[in-house]
């Protein structure tokens, strides 16, 4: 156990201080446990505590709490990802509003190189259905990590149907990883600890109340390349994780129904509003992801990458072991964000990378 979980824990738990305000803590502090030694009249100077945090902050009296609930993920062989660690989701920590502290039991890779949500209705009706089993099937090939949050309906077929291809599928929780909502979804969920894992923000004895389950939109917004809502009614949790989606700068897109099926009213809403792209086909949808078989390079290819300067030759070089997303790039070439953007443009321009679902590259 690290030191700091209990501090990254205690965090979690104050009165006042969110997953912003945590990492602004940590920003001015140094760390989780450094916040709760400070002073409360530095943490008052910080920008947005105050008063009220900061004194929230220097009565706190958690740590008996804290510990038992550690004992217990311990006991369960639970993970906790804090989000400056090297194994939290990269996609996700992209994201101001990202939580700082996971809990996770799986298998799986949550870095995964490729990552696909898929949401819906929990009233799935055949057509949805026998969209996300061809889906599925279609994905098997190219090694994708499938998303959905093992709600009824959409999400518990896509999982459902991941494990039948083959395909790692994680579940993202509205409560702890005590429970598992809802009940029918139980022998699902053990099956996905061994081919993918649970995903959760809330301690292990948390219960699932209405309000979280809006705030597991987020991550599975988060976690992912591209986003595919495969039914929706005129409201749902599918719509709010569509435009969380949407507001994260991820590729969404949504199946289309006729305009007088109940639940395809909100895909056909998300494509009209130029929120999703259309969805022709399973092989369609496939060859927009950009997950086709890469071709070798041609010789006009091979006389561009002689001409490349260094920090080119360095991203090209990253990219022959696989595509990569622009943060890991920027992680193993040590090339300034801004500076790593214009080089990738270049490269494509040049025809010598293809540009991703998802802010990824891949050679061409």
């Amino acid at each position: 156990m690290s030191p700091e979980l209990p501090y990254q824990m205690a965090l979690t738990m104050v009165q006042g201080v969110g997953n912003l305000v945590a990492k602004n803590l940590i920003s001015y502090c140094g760390g989780a446990e450094a916040v709760f030694k400070e002073k409360k009249n530095f943490l008052k100077k910080i920008p947005n505590i105050g008063e009220y945090t900061a004194s929230n902050i220097s009565k706190f009296n958690g740590f008996d709490e804290i510990h038992k609930e550690i004992k217990r993920i311990e006991k369960h062989k639970v993970q906790t990802l804090f989000y400056l660690d090297k194994n939290y989701p990269y996609r996700l920590k992209n994201h101001e509003d990202s939580p700082i502290l996971l809990y996770y039991r799986g298998t799986a890779n949550l870095n995964h190189d490729r990552i696909i949500s898929i949401v819906g209705t929990r009233k799935a009706t055949v057509y949805g259905k026998q969209f996300t089993e061809q889906l599925c099937e279609a994905l098997k090939p190219h090694d994708v990590l499938i998303c959905s949050g093992l709600a009824a309906g959409t999400d518990t077929n896509a999982h459902k149907y991941s494990l039948k291809n083959g395909l790692p599928t994680v579940g993202v929780l509205g409560h702890g990883l005590q429970t598992i909502f809802p009940s029918d979804n139980r022998k699902l969920a053990i099956d996905m600890l061994a081919h993918g894992g649970l995903l959760t923000e809330y301690r292990f004895s948390a219960p699932g109340v209405k309000e979280n389950f809006p705030q597991r939109n987020r991550i599975v917004a988060g976690m992912c390349d591209a986003l595919v809502v495969v039914e929706s009614g005129e409201k749902g949790g599918s719509l709010i994780t569509a435009e969380i989606a949407n507001g994260y700068n991820k590729d969404v897109y949504a199946l289309p129904g006729k305009i007088t099926d109940t639940w395809s009213q909100g895909c056909n809403y998300l494509i009209h509003q130029n929120k999703a792209a259309i969805i022709g086909s399973v092989e369609d949808l496939i060859k927009t992801l950009g997950f086709e078989k890469t071709q070798k390079p041609r010789a006009a290819q091979l006389s561009l990458l002689q001409q490349l300067s260094e920090n080119e030759l360095k991203v090209v070089n990253y990219l022959r072991g696989g595509e990569k997303g622009i943060d890991d790039l920027h992680y193993e070439t040590q090339i300034n964000v801004s500076q790593l953007a214009l080089i990738l443009l270049d490269l494509e321009f040049n025809g010598i990378i293809n540009s991703l679902p998802g802010k990824k590259y891949a050679m061409k």
